[in-house]
């Protein structure tokens, strides 16, 4: 069960990072508070979807089953964790 636990610690820190650049882009520009919010609701709603599917994988007896599980949490975790930080990156450029 170790690879579940790095699995775990790899959602809450690039999620962390999310909300760190979130954070930070609110101290500097408080005009954008409202869409670093917004950002920061959705990063911790997908982190809790994602702890829940890490929790409950699909067809627990068959192990390709479980390995297309995990590949595609992980998938999702880079493409939605890609995806916040770009959405970072136009607040800023407004």
């Amino acid at each position: 069960m170790a690879k579940l636990r790095n699995l775990k610690k790899d959602i809450d820190y690039l999620v962390s990072e999310v909300l760190s650049d979130c954070y930070t882009l609110a101290y500097l520009y408080p005009d954008k508070k409202e869409g670093a919010m917004e950002i920061i609701n959705n990063a911790v709603e997908f982190r809790n979807q994602l702890f829940e599917r890490v929790n409950q994988p699909d067809g627990k007896d068959d192990k390709k089953l479980v390995k297309t599980h995990y590949k595609n949490v992980i998938n999702d975790l880079l493409v939605n964790v890609d995806g916040f930080f770009k959405k970072i990156s136009e607040l800023t450029k407004k």
